[in-house]
């Protein structure tokens, strides 16, 4: 990292450290000012939750006339949603150097104890939000409700306005892709007009400044499931790549072209608007934003929040570096570099910090919520050599043919043999690009004989993974959680829900780990953690085209204890 670059991190760092209120047994039952007079257009938030302390989150947009002041927000919390038995109250300021966002990290709360809070302007009072602490001592259940990829002009955020439904959630996981940075013609926005979900003039372009990434958050925060989320349960978040640009990683990103400037300028950009806009406390560290973090569930479990995409992720490999002219790979170079102990996702710092966590924590469960697939998703290696991929359904449906013969007693030929057996990862932005890392993970939980699972987002899918070492053994499971409103393979491929459906069954012979699998509904996951097992709960809604939705479909899985 250049000292440029070094210095715009400090600079972040320093103007995220001073940018939440900090409430306090004292200073939160003081007498409050006289507020100013705004407007709640983007609803309340709370998130990263403690045994006592949790952060709340408004944004306060001044009157017309007024964009260039200061403004000053009152704020009460409440033991009750009718505010009769406020706990703590207090003021806070916002300007436009923080988007008019307003975060206030209130302590001295109980553990294990539902709140209820709003913001007070001048003349107007925001929705009343429902929060929660986390628990301490012996915890005998905990349930989260788990999201990715919601991007707007795909759909509504109807998975959203689902769980916002739900009475049990301790806390919402959010893994990444909360916006997408495209331009109005780009990703996913052929039905956006149709649908009533075009962007509005300020976001016309792809997001790379702070202003563009601001009107971004903005636009998305207009969605009525995401405002509803947010105001019934607490958030825990990290970013995935779309917070930043497609397929980032910690020194530049596939979707950040000549033209678009300095990358560690957009990233600090990106970093800058998320911690504005979302209910999490400011990063630690003077040269990157430390977003990795723990929490602790009582006996229960420990959730480990990672980044894989800024801090330490080297560049994703890419099978095409490795064709010659002739489209004849070289197989001993590719196998070198991907198996390379030097090749990081996490960074040194962040796996170390992990490792100390798991090993000194208490729970009964680690919990890993990170973005990427971490299971082995190996798909037989024809495959990769496939242009069209219209054929990709069927070329995999021939296979899986095979396969069915194979166990029914068939001998089958050599070259049949070989096609099945012949396997690569098909995604290299995923774990399966970083197989050394993950590898001396699994090994370190084993070593400590602990109980792990896995939760991840980004590919729009959902999936169920028996996390195995290169020894077969099992050290735990993932679980991933399809996108909100992001279009899965059923789209990527051309098929029809039969199709999509066939295709899910076909992969879960081919692929050893792979337990389940969705490939054409969007909707959320719900998992129950007990001391015994994890619930995995798939909810499914019947559109994303339209801002009204039921469940049609879900799958359960229930995992024991290893």
């Amino acid at each position: 990292m250049t000292d440029i670059n070094r210095r715009q991190f400090i600079r972040l760092t320093s103007f995220l450290a001073g940018s939440v209120f900090v409430s306090t047994s004292l200073g939160g039952c003081a007498s409050t000012p006289t507020p100013s007079d705004v407007v709640f257009s983007h609803g309340v938030a709370s998130g990263d939750p403690t045994k006592n302390a949790v952060i709340l989150w408004t944004r306060a947009v001044p009157l017309s006339g007024q964009s260039g002041s200061a403004v000053t927000i009152n704020w009460e919390i409440a033991n009750d949603e009718g505010f009769s038995d406020i706990v703590r109250k207090g003021s806070g300021s916002t300007s436009a150097a923080k988007d008019f966002t307003l975060k206030i990290d209130v302590k001295d709360l109980s553990p294990n104890t539902h709140y209820y809070y709003r913001f007070a302007g001048a003349n107007a009072l925001s929705v009343t939000g429902k929060t929660k602490t986390l628990p301490t001592g012996n915890v005998e259940q905990i349930s989260f409700a788990v999201f990715s990829c919601s991007n707007y002009p795909a759909g509504y955020f109807n998975p959203y306005r689902i769980a916002a439904q739900m009475q049990d959630i301790d806390a919402v996981l959010h893994l990444g892709d909360y916006i997408y940075e495209y331009a109005a013609d780009g990703y996913a926005t052929e039905n956006a007009e149709k649908i009533g979900r075009s962007p509005d003039s300020l976001n016309l372009t792809e997001v790379i400044t702070l202003d563009n990434y601001r009107h971004r958050y903005a636009l998305y925060r207009t969605d009525t499931g995401l405002q509803a989320i947010h105001a019934a349960a607490p958030f825990i978040a990290v970013w995935d790549d779309h917070e930043i640009t497609n397929d980032t990683w910690k020194a530049g990103a596939q979707n950040h072209n000549e033209g678009e400037g300095d990358f560690i300028a957009r990233q600090v950009n990106a970093v800058q608007a998320y911690y504005e806009w979302l209910p999490i406390r400011p990063p630690y560290g003077d040269s990157s934003p430390q977003i990795y973090r723990s929490f602790d569930f009582g006996n229960l479990l420990s959730l480990h929040m990672l980044d894989t995409r800024l801090i330490g992720r080297d560049k994703q490999l890419a099978y095409r570096s490795y064709m010659n002219e002739d489209g004849v790979m070289d197989v001993r170079r590719f196998t070198q570099d991907l198996g390379s102990k030097e090749r990081t996702m996490l960074g040194k710092e962040q796996l170390k910090w992990l490792q100390t966590q798991i090993s000194q924590s208490k729970g009964k469960w680690q919990i890993l919520g990170q973005q990427v697939l971490m299971g082995k998703m190996r798909f037989p290696a024809e495959l990769l050599s496939n242009q069209d991929l219209t054929k990709t359904a069927g070329m995999i449906n021939q296979l899986a043919t095979l396969k069915r013969r194979q166990q029914h007693g068939e001998n089958l030929s050599l070259a049949d043999t070989a096609r099945l057996s012949q396997v690569m990862a098909y995604n290299l932005d995923a774990w399966d690009g970083y197989p050394a890392e993950r590898e001396a993970l699994y090994q370190f939980v084993s070593q400590q004989g602990k109980q792990l699972a896995v939760v991840a987002g980004d590919t729009h899918n959902a999936w169920c993974n028996r996390l195995s070492k290169e020894d077969g053994k099992t050290v735990g499971y993932e679980y991933a959680t399809p996108g909100v409103s992001s279009p899965g393979m059923e789209t990527y491929l051309s098929l029809s829900d039969a199709q999509a459906k066939q295709l899910a069954d076909d992969l879960q012979l081919l692929i050893p780990d792979l337990e389940y699998c969705n490939l054409h509904q969007r909707g959320l996951l719900s998992l129950t953690i007990t001391q015994n097992d994890i619930e995995a709960n798939w909810l499914y809604v019947d559109t994303v085209l339209k801002p009204s939705t039921t469940i049609v479909n879900r799958h359960v899985i229930k995992q024991s204890e290893l």
